[in-house]
């Protein structure tokens, strides 16, 4: 607590030793805080001032999306990246920071803390680095030299390291010599001393940093096959060596999982000499009667001691190296499929395909809602194509389907071909078929979630269902699965599965709040991802709307169970009302602005019901922005958004994105030949390329190489999942099914 000089007067006010005490702490918090801002600023190269907002608005308890959108004044307009980068990195201090305080409080405990130690542990900035300064004082367990000091041969080691010009190390040890302490010899009592300090030098913080970073730019990564006549998808790996710190992600991860699956011995080879040399000029004095000894201590210390635990940092560095990549690229992946462009106005036949067990039908109108289901059985063994395709054509003529939606699992492509087939039949132009990827149907189907929604069908027609509607709004589905089950990246489940899901829960949130939600239709699911809302208060949402009827405005939230003053600040610009009362509940304004949007549209002499129309798009098409938000007394950036959501509102931001391919005819891999000419889908981007969906039944591959002319750093640098793409075809493999494609034009490609 605080002094307070009217508690003094009542005769409970704080001593002068706890004051001090007290001012002590605050003063060494404001000291931490001021390093965590200026370390994070220098990493991210941002302003100090921008660090020390920022903190403070998460430390308020306001979210990321809400930062990015409503607070760029005070951030200095920093987006949703750059937050949680901060986010990130002053967690990460803090808890080092916490660290650091433990640490000092032991060693000072031993009574062995001293002012350039406490310095060089304050000044730390990696977790690693602390570790190093405190591992000779942390508690071991029994060791070689733990037992030498036991047999008192503590004072022979400072003897031996003290490196005399003269005497004989063999007489200096024997006085030490005790059976009764286990020292039957004075060579046993040197070995002895030089186990105390191996142990010493292997402790040594600025040894250990030394020696880790030369083992991760030297040091060769070695893999090699436990029994070379079983066949692998590792047999790459089966004599391999590679430079470490030039591994690529997704390299480091095949080899661990190879490893870890027993197929593979890994190891990381470092030649030692460089390293005896450098410790030795940290050791060795000069020419000394136990210099031969020292030079042994050396080589002990590092084969012995320090090289098995740094390769195991080295190794654990890498690994969250690649572990990075790959939870970056799983959630690129994600983003880019969530915000797929939505195909919206039309019915749609679901197909989840199968062969035993028949193709589910679901059909679905142009809001999702489901209005029938069916089964046939057109694929082997059953092959009733004849009652399936009259099962289909009623379908379609009833409820006047214009696209059929197949998923892209078992039975797929001969559930494709059947499908084309019919619509060869049937003649009809308008329609269309679509593969979509159906990864996380399944998890969703039988899912709590799933069975609210559809409690009177079985697994498989909720899937038929569910994939019908990821095309009609694959964010509003998609987020109903949970992140990683959706199967858009590469190794993640050799990751940190903690790591994993946290950075696939931001970018969900990031993409239902770039895009925005309609609070009359939204499911539970895509309303728990808003910012400020959690699952609890997301379904009180969803309840007070079955039981008050829609919401015909934003101030209606209000009345929600558990939707407190905090979460209406952080949700209610990223919730749309169309067509409620005010035309400002449709836009992405939030209603803190809303009294300077009733100044600028006076100001402008339009009013809100004239949204959209030409003359009031026209109106809002101001060139001098900043002298309008001098006048209105507003900050730049939040009148560039105003206008920018005024000129249109309601709008979609993924409706400026290209619309799947469609087809009305199957392709087979025999009918490839190179130079071929096909347009493709973007299914999955990874480090070494992308899988292009080219309508046969594996997707094919454009090599990185091949993604365009000249270098590419990254694959994600060219393409995003989602996109449309025009392709050549490079080579087949019909053995093995691949395919190899260029995404550079002939002409490029022979240049």
């Amino acid at each position: 607590m605080m002094y307070d000089k009217s508690c003094e007067e009542e005769g409970i006010g704080l001593s002068n030793e706890e004051m001090k005490t007290e001012i002590g702490q605050e003063r060494n918090e404001a000291e931490r805080q001021e390093r965590i801002v200026k370390q994070v600023a220098r990493e991210l190269s941002l302003a100090l001032k921008q660090i020390r907002t920022t903190i403070s608005l998460l430390d308020e308890g306001n979210t990321i999306p809400f930062i990015a959108r409503y607070r760029k004044e005070m951030t200095g307009e920093l987006d949703e990246n750059q937050l949680r980068e901060i986010e990130d990195r002053v967690l990460y201090l803090r808890n080092l920071e916490d660290r650091k305080v433990e640490v000092i409080r032991i060693i000072d405990e031993q009574g062995k803390l001293t002012e350039e130690l406490q310095a060089a542990i304050t000044s730390a900035v990696k977790l690693q680095e602390v570790e190093d300064l405190y591992r000779p004082y942390r508690q071991k367990r029994k060791t070689r030299a733990s037992v030498a000091k036991e047999r008192g041969l503590e004072p022979l080691s400072i003897w031996i390291w003290g490196q005399p010009k003269q005497g004989d190390a063999l007489k200096e040890a024997e006085s030490y010599v005790n059976a009764e302490l286990g020292v039957e010899t004075p060579e046993s009592a040197i070995q002895g001393a030089m186990d105390i300090l191996a142990e010493n030098i292997a402790d040594d913080a600025a040894i250990r940093q030394w020696v880790r970073r030369y083992t991760l730019d030297h040091g060769m990564l070695t893999s090699e096959a436990k029994d070379t006549e079983q066949e692998s998808v590792y047999e790459n790996y089966y004599s391999y060596r590679e430079l470490a710190k030039k591994m690529p992600p997704h390299r480091i991860l095949a080899i661990n999982r190879g490893e870890r699956e027993g197929i593979l011995k890994v190891g990381l080879e470092v030649a030692p000499d460089s390293i005896y040399t450098y410790v030795a000029g940290q050791v060795i004095k000069g020419s000394s009667v136990v210099e031969d000894l020292l030079r042994s201590v050396i080589e002990d210390a590092y084969k012995r001691l320090i090289a098995p635990s740094i390769e195991r940092e080295v190794r654990a560095e890498m690994t969250e190296k690649g572990e990075q990549q790959a939870i970056s690229i799983f959630a690129g992946n994600l983003r880019s499929l969530l915000l797929q462009a939505p195909i919206k106005g039309r019915r749609v036949l679901g197909v989840d395909p199968a062969y035993r067990t028949g193709c589910k039908l679901a059909v679905v109108d142009d809001t999702g809602k489901l209005l029938e289901v069916a089964v046939t059985y057109p694929t082997p063994p059953n092959n009733k194509k004849r009652e399936a395709a009259e099962t289909f054509k009623q379908l379609i003529a009833k409820y006047d389907i214009e696209l059929i939606v197949i998923g892209n699992g078992t039975a797929s492509r001969e559930t494709e071909q059947f499908v084309a087939e019919v619509i060869a039949d049937i003649g009809d132009s308008s329609l269309a078929y679509l593969i979509v990827n159906e990864a996380g149907a399944s998890v969703y189907s039988a899912s709590k979630l799933a069975q609210e929604e559809f409690p009177d069908l079985d697994v498989a027609e909720r899937s038929a269902a569910s994939i019908a509607r990821r095309v009609q709004d694959p964010l509003a589905e998609l987020v109903k699965i949970e992140p990683k089950a959706i199967g858009v990246g590469q190794y993640q489940h050799d990751v940190s599965q903690k790591h994993l899901d946290e950075s696939l829960k931001d970018v969900v949130e990031s993409a239902v709040n770039h895009v925005g939600v309609d609070v009359n239709t939204a499911s539970s699911a895509l309303l728990s991802y808003v910012a400020g809302i959690n699952a609890t208060i997301a379904k009180n949402i969803v309840k007070y709307r079955e039981e008050n009827g829609k919401f015909s405005n934003r101030r209606q939230l209000q009345k929600v169970p558990r939707l407190g003053a905090k979460t209406y600040e952080q949700s209610i610009g990223f919730i749309r009302i169309p067509g409620g009362e005010n035309p400002l509940d449709r836009t992405p304004i939030h209603p803190e602005s809303y009294a300077v949007v009733d100044r600028l549209l006076a100001e402008l002499g339009i009013s809100a019901h004239d949204l959209g129309s030409k003359a009031a798009t026209e109106a809002l098409n101001v060139s001098n922005i900043e002298q309008l938000a001098a006048k209105l007394e507003v900050g730049v950036p939040t009148l560039r958004d105003i206008l920018d959501s005024l000129q249109r509102p309601g709008r979609d931001p993924r409706d400026e994105l290209p619309l799947p391919v469609f087809r009305k005819d199957v392709l087979k891999i025999e009918d490839l030949a190179p130079g071929m000419e096909l347009q493709g889908t973007v299914r999955n981007v990874i480090d070494f390329g992308a899988f292009v969906d080219i309508g046969i039944k594996s997707d094919g591959l454009v090599h990185i190489s091949q993604l365009r002319s000249g270098f590419v750093k990254h694959p994600m640098d060219v393409v995003s999942v989602g996109d449309n793409v025009t392709v050549w075809v490079l080579n087949v493999d019909l053995k093995k099914g691949r395919v190899g494609l260029t995404m550079k034009p002939p002409a490029d490609a022979q240049a």
